[in-house]
């Protein structure tokens, strides 16, 4: 356990340090009220000392804002190429981050926020971080992002495909951006699944919320096994399938990417951008060096049923950004012994595709969805050559298959 200290009225405290992005406790720590200046906190944050905020929680807030505008003023410089961009900018974002969340809190032992104007956290803080057992220190950052997931949990996302909401919990990557969800709603279900005479079978791997789990079985499949790696994700991804009565044929299950035995269709989702993750909730958009993607493809093919697809839905925005290439991703597709049937694309829709002001625009308005209708080769053929691009698809060249 991490342990934070300081000094408050000629008295040596310390308390229990948490931080969901596993940072270190700050190595030096000064109190702060409302009489703190912005441009102070600000060159104190930057300079690396953490200020336990001890004023009006409005004020802290405006604090938080003031040292924002100041990181702001000076944003990242263009890159050379929109991979560069893309690095740039995340290293701009993890410096605003790291700054800002120097300005820190103490939670008592019943997660009661002691602040004058502070609201009531305890049932944001007990749903996101479990039930309270001793005082704790966290970023104000932090514990907005813990507020703001609450609400998000009380209130939930809208989902046309099903006619429902879903309901996110903390650390949980919401279904926010519908055009995937659309995709697995409106695509013809595999010949293989109207033709079983037994149970129709789908996993959904990295089930997040459970969005696609639930889906699929709204569209009649009789069962779908639900997994993730994610802890937060498995309880939040039964608690929606329950909710809206597909208890009995969702299973959850993890943390796995794959669950055992075979199904008619399998359904996953990658994180669309082969970066690393600065929290949990960025797994849903951030998987280093494709992994998630890569293991989806190469666990296929052992665990379609005969005549079984798998659905691949994927973002080309690390395309655009020059993170990633088609022919990588043709790659992966053949040498895991599979073929593609025919791939489905949309555009997004989120508002960032159309924010001129984004330094990450020109990638973002040619950004499509796609969901990749894969099967297995016939006779589970890989390609041990060199694979070669050619107009009418990839072909392998060198030692066969």
């Amino acid at each position: 356990m991490s342990t934070i200290r300081w000094t408050e009225a000629h008295t040596a405290r310390s308390a229990r340090w948490h931080s969901e992005s596993a940072a270190s406790p700050p190595g030096r720590v000064v109190v702060a009220d409302d009489r703190m200046k912005a441009e102070v906190a600000y060159r104190l944050a930057c300079e690396g000392t953490a200020l336990l905020w001890r004023g009006d929680f409005h004020n802290a807030r405006q604090l938080l804002r003031a040292m924002g505008r100041r990181i702001d003023r000076k944003p990242p410089r263009p890159g050379g190429s929109p991979a560069e961009s893309f690095h740039l900018q995340r290293r701009a974002r993890g410096h605003r981050a790291r700054v800002l969340s120097r300005l820190l809190v103490l939670l008592e032992d019943d997660y009661s926020l002691r602040l004058r104007r502070a609201p009531d956290v305890r049932q944001a803080c007990a749903e996101a971080y479990g039930a309270p057992r001793d005082a704790v220190v966290v970023s104000l950052t932090e514990l907005l992002g813990v507020i703001g997931a609450e609400q998000w949990r009380r209130k939930g996302v809208a989902v046309p495909a099903v006619n429902a909401r879903i309901h996110p919990h903390y650390g949980v990557f919401s279904p926010t951006r519908g055009e995937y969800v659309d995709l697995v709603a409106k695509t013809p279900l595999p010949a293989s699944l109207k033709q079983s005479a037994g149970r129709r079978t789908a996993f959904d791997l990295g089930t997040g919320t459970g969005v696609l789990a639930v889906v699929l079985a709204h569209r009649g499949l009789d069962r779908i096994v639900a997994t993730d790696v994610n802890p937060r994700a498995l309880s939040c991804a039964r608690e929606n399938a329950r909710r809206l009565g597909f208890g009995e044929r969702v299973d959850v299950v993890g943390p796995a990417l794959f669950p055992e035995g075979r199904a008619h269709l399998v359904v996953c989702n990658p994180p669309w951008i082969p970066a690393r993750p600065t929290s949990d909730v960025e797994q849903g958009v951030y998987d280093p060096d494709g992994a998630m993607l890569h293991g989806f493809l190469n666990g296929l093919t052992s665990r379609l049923e005969p005549g079984g697809e798998g659905w691949l839905i994927l973002s080309d925005l690390a395309e655009h950004l020059g993170l990633r290439t088609r022919r990588e991703l043709l790659a992966g597709i053949e040498s895991a012994g599979l073929h593609v049937l025919d791939r489905v694309d949309t555009r997004p829709r989120h508002p960032r595709a159309s924010d001129s002001a984004d330094p990450l625009h020109a990638a973002r308005a040619a950004e499509v969805t796609s969901l990749w209708r894969l099967a297995v080769r016939p006779g589970g053929l890989m390609c041990r050559g060199r694979l070669a691009v050619r107009p009418g698809g990839l072909t392998c060249r060198g030692r066969g298959r």
